[in-house]
C-alpha cells in the first residue's frame, strides 16, 4: 500500500488551495478515528481520507471524472489495494453512477466527507474560531439550520445511522475529536 509520505507528495503535486489540503488532513484524521472505533485498519482508512479529494481541483469542471484522476495517479505509483481504490472512487458515486459504497470504509468516507466541512464551518462562527470550542450539540444545532453551510449535504452525513449503524451524535463526536486532535494542522 502507498505510504503516507507518497500520498502527501501526490497532494502537494496536485493541490494548490491550502483549504482543500486541510480538508484532506481533516478527512484523514476523521477516518482514522472511525477506523479505531470500528477496530479497522487505521492506516488504510487514513489514506482513504487523505486522498479522497486529491484530484478535486483538477476535476472541478467535470465532477464525473472526480476520483478517476486519483485512481490513475495511484495506479502509476503501483497501488493495487482494492479496498483503498474502491473507497476513494465510491465516495463520488452520485456523480459517477458506478461503484456505490458497499464496505464500511466506503460508507465512512461518504458520510464523514461532508461532516468535516460542517465542523469547520461551525468552528469559523465561534468567537475564537477554534475547533476546541465546537461541541457535538453546536454541530447538531447548525446541522438543523439549512441556511448554515448550505452546500453541506446533511442527508449524506445522516446516512451514518443506516449504513454504519452509529448514532449521529456519536458519529459527530468521533469526527470532531479526531479533528480537534489535529487542530494546529488545520489552523483552527
Amino acid at each position: 500500500m502507498i505510504s503516507r509520505n507518497d500520498a502527501i507528495d501526490i497532494l502537494h503535486k496536485h493541490i494548490k488551495n491550502i483549504n482543500l489540503f486541510k480538508h484532506c488532513l481533516a478527512a484523514e484524521s476523521a477516518m482514522k478515528g472511525l477506523a479505531k472505533y470500528f477496530k479497522e485498519n487505521e492506516n488504510l482508512w487514513g489514506l482513504v481520507g487523505l486522498l479522497h479529494d486529491g484530484d478535486w481541483e483538477e476535476t472541478l469542471a467535470n465532477p464525473k471524472i472526480h476520483t478517476l484522476k486519483m485512481l490513475e495517479w495511484l495506479t502509476k505509483y503501483g497501488e493495487n489495494n482494492k479496498q483503498l481504490l474502491n473507497a476513494i472512487s465510491s465516495h463520488n458515486y452520485s456523480h459517477l453512477g458506478i461503484n456505490s459504497p458497499k464496505a464500511k470504509v466506503d460508507w465512512a468516507i461518504y458520510c464523514c466527507d461532508e461532516l468535516t466541512g460542517l465542523i469547520v464551518a461551525v468552528a469559523l462562527v465561534m468567537p475564537d474560531k477554534k475547533l476546541q470550542s465546537v461541541t457535538v450539540n453546536s454541530v447538531i444545532k447548525k446541522m438543523h439550520s439549512p441556511s448554515f453551510a448550505s452546500n453541506v449535504n446533511r442527508k449524506q452525513i445522516m446516512m451514518c445511522e443506516e449504513k454504519l449503524n452509529i448514532k449521529l451524535s456519536e458519529f459527530i463526536e468521533i469526527v470532531l475529536k479526531a479533528m480537534q486532535n489535529i487542530s494546529n494542522d488545520l489552523g483552527l
